[in-house]
């Protein structure tokens, strides 16, 4: 045989396969596709002059390498369904002569074909929606890039490298499957004898055991860092339940089920159990599939959707003045000349400022045990974290200042504010020495740091500024070259627009050294940050749409895969129950009964999982100060509640392949 023939034989066995294959290659060339786009667009050069740009960039990287994991898990996925779906073909092939290396030579040009295909569709499609991608994110991170058409031969490289790896491993893998199988197993592919599955106890048992602890975990975390650090033990420990769930759990409560003898020796109960009993056996790797898929897809739309949607609200949180420029460790004499200065400008650039704040503060942390605080260095356990406190300390007169109220406070005496945690004792142990509590307040300043969920904090405010040098000493002491520092904080609104904020920030930065004895520790600019905050979480939201997109086409190819699967292995069910008694109206009810319970499991499971993901997710959100409780509640019920249209609406599509497979196999 030359190789025209198998040229000619691979391009046939792909048109006569056409309802596994055409999806299959859509798949690769919107996976390429996706690619190509990620990589291109973090290494596009119109980025750089951008504000956060090394945070877009870094976040559309890790898009990218996780594109790339995806893919390879996912296409070995579908390609090894194909290959098992075309086991029977196969084996008539080595029955009429063709010998295993034939069969590999055709299975290799088809494998050319397809990733020639692919390569030409996926890398197409992603030039041409490049700039529209370019557009969508610098809209996202509220910023103007240049137009203009940019290739990227980097990008493409990396791709036909990347892709080029993947589709040989899959014609190897093939290779290996047609390998191992006997003719007579390849002739009977799917069609041989199946054994009633049997019920695994303690498989089922340890598959509740991690979703129960992941779950567990979940929702008992309470410290955001604690969130951050055990996050993915939870994911994993998920995951691996929701397989075993699948693999086991399904089969256990089927046979529990079965020796209900009032339940199941009725007919509907009857057919429904032996039936589902098949299908969970056969389908259930990719049933856990399709529920772990569109649980990522509903944990990173809602979240990031969240993100951005309250955005803000964020910057409104974490800078309440639109400038705060601040000293650190300098005289009090120093910190006047530097407010002088920031009205200096002022005057001079015509702004006019509005309201101004100015205080000193010192900020640490301890860790609490009953009425004592301690160091937090005595504590190197992780599970300390629940302990921490964040410590504010300002003087008498900077909070009468703010608050209205008239501090007069003795060496000894402090007044006490708390966000969360309450102090029972009457008396504050700091660094071996009592304070008295005179009072209970509950007027504090504003900081972007004071958040109870990321940790409880206690105000301490003290006499003056020589109590507040003493508790600096105190925990210099403890921390060494770790220890905080006096911070002098002068925050000022004026009225001027978002350009005349950036402008008049400018005028500061580039005057202010001007001054004598004038220096900066920290300069923020409410408008300026807000670019900062808006290049990461726009990256963010970009990257949780784009690869839930890429989700949600697995999902959706999985589920045609499966369905295409049941319709095959249905058509002599069909058969067989008419041939019992059955009416064609009752085979079509309990096997439509069967399919719709089957394949909306993973949907009711994802939504469990993303009920109980809530609290860890939300505690991980406030890690980037996202505090509305409300507002992720809502985008994950949307969410979900879209998502779930989009499930039904699938559903009704390959449900139509399915009652076409089935029909054409009782003409």
């Amino acid at each position: 045989m030359n190789g025209i023939f198998y040229q000619k034989l691979a391009a046939s066995n792909i048109r006569k396969n056409g309802k596994t294959y055409f999806p299959y290659i859509l798949t690769c060339i919107f996976t390429i596709a996706m690619y190509y786009i990620m990589k291109s667009l973090s290494l596009n050069k119109g980025l750089e002059n951008v504000l956060g740009a090394d945070t877009v960039a870094y976040v559309l990287k890790l898009g990218s390498n996780v594109i790339a994991i995806f893919s390879f898990i996912f296409l070995f996925y579908t390609n090894s369904f194909l290959t098992r779906k075309r086991k029977k073909e196969f084996g008539l092939l080595n029955i009429l002569g063709m010998e295993k290396k034939h069969i590999a030579r055709m299975i290799g040009f088809e494998s050319l074909y397809v990733m020639i295909i692919s390569f030409a569709g996926g890398i197409g499609l992603g030039v041409l929606l490049d700039k529209l991608m370019y557009a969508a994110i610098s809209r996202l991170i509220k910023t103007d890039i240049p137009l203009g058409f940019y290739f990227s031969h980097k990008a493409v490289a990396s791709t036909l490298v990347l892709f080029g790896i993947l589709f040989f491993l899959i014609f190897i893998n093939s290779l290996r499957m047609i390998h191992i199988s006997k003719p007579i197993e390849l002739l009977k592919g799917n069609n041989m004898a199946e054994k009633e599955p049997r019920a695994k106890w303690f498989i089922a048992l340890l598959g509740a055991a991690c979703l129960g602890t992941g779950y567990y975990i979940a929702v008992t975390i309470k410290n955001p860092m604690m969130a951050l650090l055990l996050f993915f033990v939870a994911v994993i420990l998920v995951v691996i339940g929701t397989y075993l769930i699948f693999t086991a759990g399904s089969i256990v409560f089927l046979k529990i089920l079965k020796k209900n003898k009032r339940y199941y020796y009725k007919t509907n109960h009857f057919i429904s159990v032996s039936g589902m009993m098949y299908r969970m056996k056969q389908n259930a790797v990719g049933l856990a599939n399709i529920c772990i898929l569109s649980t990522m897809v509903l944990v990173m739309v809602s979240s990031t959707a969240s993100l951005i949607i309250g955005t803000n609200e964020i910057i409104r949180e974490r800078y309440p003045y639109q400038f705060e420029i601040s000293q650190r460790m300098g005289k009090i004499e120093d910190f006047e000349k530097l407010k002088n200065a920031v009205r200096d400008i002022a005057d001079k650039e015509n702004v006019r400022i509005k309201d101004e704040t100015s205080f000193s503060d010192i900020q640490f942390q301890m860790i609490q045990d009953g009425d004592i605080l301690r160091g937090a260095d005595n504590y190197d356990d992780v599970t300390s974290l629940d302990n921490v406190r964040n410590i504010f300390v300002l003087t008498a007169e900077d909070y009468s200042a703010y608050t209205g109220n008239n501090a007069v406070l003795s060496d000894n005496e402090v007044i006490l504010w708390q966000n969360s945690e309450k102090y029972k004792g009457d008396d504050f142990w700091l660094f071996d020495k009592n304070y008295r509590i005179k009072e209970v307040t509950e007027d504090f300043i504003e900081r972007e740091n004071v958040n109870e969920e990321i940790c409880p904090t206690f105000g301490i405010v003290v006499k003056d500024h020589s109590v507040m040098q003493e508790l600096y000493e105190g925990q210099k002491r403890i921390y060494g070259k770790n220890a905080s520092e006096i911070e002098h904080i002068y925050g000022i609104d004026t009225d001027r627009d978002a350009d005349g904020q950036i402008s008049f920030s400018d005028a500061v930065l580039k005057n202010i050294d001007k001054y004598e004895g004038v220096s900066i520790y920290r300069f923020n600019c409410r408008e300026t940050q807000k670019k900062d905050v808006y290049s990461l979480y726009g990256s963010f939201f970009f990257l949780g749409i784009f690869l839930g997109l890429l989700f949600t086409m697995a999902t959706v190819l999985i589920i045609y895969y499966k369905q295409i699967s049941e319709g095959y292995d249905d058509k002599s069910r069909f058969e067989i129950m008419q041939k019992v008694g059955m009416s064609e109206r009752e085979v079509k009810e309990s096997i439509h009964s069967q399919v719709l319970t089957v394949f909306f499991m993973p949907l009711i499971l994802a939504g469990i999982h993303m009920a109980f993901a809530f609290p860890i997710v939300r505690k991980i959100l406030v890690m980037l100060q996202l505090t509305n409780v409300k507002l992720f509640a809502v985008c994950t019920l949307c969410v979900f509640l879209a998502f779930a249209v989009i499930y039904a609406v699938i559903y009704l599509m390959t449900a139509r392949v399915y009652y076409k497979i089935v029909k054409t196999s009782r003409k």
